[in-house]
């Protein structure tokens, strides 16, 4: 049987990967150092996690505009390709990070209502509110007829497959994490070693493409959490070994970081064939992104750790980027559309470049500082869910 198409790459409307911001309440379990009267929490290893990654994110989206606007063939054009495919894991990284905090939260207390109703009104709650604001965005911009927005069909493809705006589907899969890792409870209580985790979610998720291929043929199986079982379960490996993770990647690192390299040499060049409209086979390119991603994951989190030991201030700004990276994912998308249609990006390398960059800035500073002020009041929860 023919092989299923693979997931859409970031078209120049639609720039491609957002990311899931994990679970508050399991942060602050993991914040040390923060005790019941501290006045505000500490920044972790998880803020600098997140605050890389939506930095990752952000880049990913703005080179994928970018794209549009390079002559293809020549260095600029290349060089952005390179950029945008290296900048392509933030959803594997945030699944990730969702099930390490929340298998470290769940093994604590679970409470199947409490549990039930903070997952509707921190990941439902959004996804439907966010859905229908980028409905109504496309068409007031023009992108869309003002009719889709009347349309039963639309609405169902938009809710079912997370197709509101090129962004929203990682709320859906979020969403369906949700749901998967109470039912994975009793693995991570047995605390499975964190390596064992990596090679089994690559067998598995290996296992659940052929059986997609062959059986279920999903229309868009980049929606759906099957098609990041790898960082679920490596998630809940080191969610249920979180305590000894900074030893493990101390002894593991030597070995992690040189798979890391291997695999993105591997996985670079199917990914720009992929992007250029080259043919490629599916399982290849499949199984070199899940890889390259999956160690990425694991790369960060190193990372993060290793910068929280000694924070600077670039360290403790990223952080802070972190604590707000999901109003930075829900509004740049919109940020980086106007900016555009305001100040259409010059073909010209040097100003092509300097328009990037601007635009990177400003469509992570503008929604930083929008989450920021938003933090804690009313107005952040109703459009946030926190």
């Amino acid at each position: 049987m023919s092989e299923p198409a693979l997931p859409a790459a970031p078209s120049a409307a639609a720039p491609a990967a957002p990311l899931d911001q994990g679970e508050t309440v399991a942060a602050s379990a993991l914040q040390e150092g923060a005790g019941p009267g501290s006045a505000a929490p500490r920044l972790t290893a998880i803020d600098t996690f997140r605050g890389l990654t939506i930095l990752e994110v952000v880049g990913h989206h703005t080179t994928g505009m970018a794209l549009r606007y390079a002559e293809t063939g020549t260095l600029t054009h290349d060089t952005l390709l390179v950029i945008n495919r290296t900048l392509h894991f933030a959803v594997p990284a945030f699944v990730f990070l969702s099930a390490v905090v929340l298998t470290r939260s769940l093994l604590k207390r679970f409470e199947p209502g409490r549990y039930l109703w903070r997952r509707l009104t921190r990941g439902g709650w959004p996804y439907l509110l966010w859905t229908a604001l980028y409905a109504l965005w496309y068409v007031w911009t023009g992108q869309r007829a003002p009719e889709t927005l009347t349309d039963p069909a639309r609405w169902e493809y938009w809710l079912l497959y997370g197709k509101g705006s090129f962004h929203l589907y990682f709320l859906l899969v979020a969403l369906e994490v949700y749901v998967v890792l109470p039912l994975l409870l009793p693995l991570a209580r047995r605390r499975p070693p964190i390596t064992v985790m990596l090679l089994a979610g690559l067998a598995v998720q290996f296992g659940v493409y052929l059986l997609n291929r062959e059986v279920l043929r999903l229309p868009f199986p980049a929606s759906t959490v099957l098609w990041y079982l790898l960082p679920v379960l490596l998630g809940l490996g080191v969610g249920a070994r979180l305590g000894e993770f900074q030893a493990w990647w101390r002894r593991r690192r030597w070995a992690v970081v040189p798979l890391l390299a291997l695999a993105y040499a591997l996985y670079l060049p199917v990914a720009l064939a992929y992007l250029r409209g080259e043919g490629v086979t599916p399982v290849v390119y499949s199984s070199l992104s899940w890889s390259f991603t999956a160690l990425t994951a694991l790369t960060l989190l190193g990372l993060a750790y290793r910068l929280q030991r000694r924070p600077g201030p670039l360290t403790r700004a990223i952080s802070v980027l972190g604590t707000v990276s999901l109003p930075i994912y829900l509004i740049h998308p919109a940020v980086l559309q106007a900016l555009e249609r305001l100040v259409p990006p010059d073909g010209d390398p040097a100003r092509l470049a300097l328009t990037v960059a601007v635009f990177a800035l400003v469509a992570l500073l503008l929604p930083a500082l929008i989450g920021r002020r938003l933090l804690g009041k009313r107005l952040g929860l109703l459009l946030f869910g926190r």
